[in-house]
């Protein structure tokens, strides 16, 4: 796990503050993808088994429900009451262009997040609520230093590692991830989530 984390860390904190190269780019990208694909290799895990698959994809998203819908509720309020709410951007085209992308983002982080720091974490730690606290602290861990976006992915790591623990469905998973990316967009300050940005350029204006 060690070495995909710090892959992740030396992109968003050493290398794309400071080049452009892509070949400098691809290199810590190229040794996570490959740690993570020869473990699951290593280890006969399936796609299916890892959760790309269909037939549990509703009992998935079931779980996911109330949560979501707490999570929804609790930030609309919080951006009725900063005067930050911006849900009427949902009805220009410019928005879906902008994060129609999300759902292919979020699909990329819940497979390193769940398929892989979830299940390792589990083989050291079984299943259950440490393991999952662990799963959640990294993806908070690589939001760092964006106080609030760290607040946010630490709270959508615990209860997304949660339900994949007992339901594993990534496509479901996904598409929470991109939901809930939209509403925390669309309801918090941009201050507050400072264009999003994470690791070493959250410190460029």
């Amino acid at each position: 796990m060690s070495i995909v984390l710090l892959c992740a860390l030396a992109v968003e904190w050493l290398i794309l503050p400071f080049t452009k190269n892509p070949f400098i780019f691809a290199l810590p990208i190229f040794v996570a993808v490959a740690v993570i694909y020869f473990s699951q290799r290593r280890k006969n895990e399936s796609l299916r088994e890892i959760g790309y698959r269909f037939d549990n994809f509703l009992e998935c998203f079931r779980l996911l429900a109330l949560p979501m819908l707490a999570f929804f509720i609790t930030l609309t309020i919080l951006g009725w009451t900063l005067g930050s709410l911006r849900y009427n951007d949902l009805f220009g085209s410019a928005f879906f262009r902008k994060y129609i992308w999300l759902f292919v983002w979020g699909l990329i982080q819940q497979h390193a997040l769940q398929a892989f720091f979830n299940r390792r974490a589990q083989e050291i730690y079984g299943k259950g609520y440490l393991s999952v606290f662990v799963a959640a602290m990294i993806f908070a861990l690589l939001h760092l230093p964006n106080f609030w976006l760290t607040i946010a992915t630490f709270c959508g790591g615990l209860m997304w590692a949660f339900v994949y623990q007992r339901v594993p469905n990534l496509f479901a998973l996904a598409i929470s991830h991109a939901l809930m990316s939209v509403v925390l967009v669309l309801t918090m300050p941009r201050a507050a989530l400072h264009g999003m940005r994470v690791g070493y350029n959250y410190f460029r204006l």
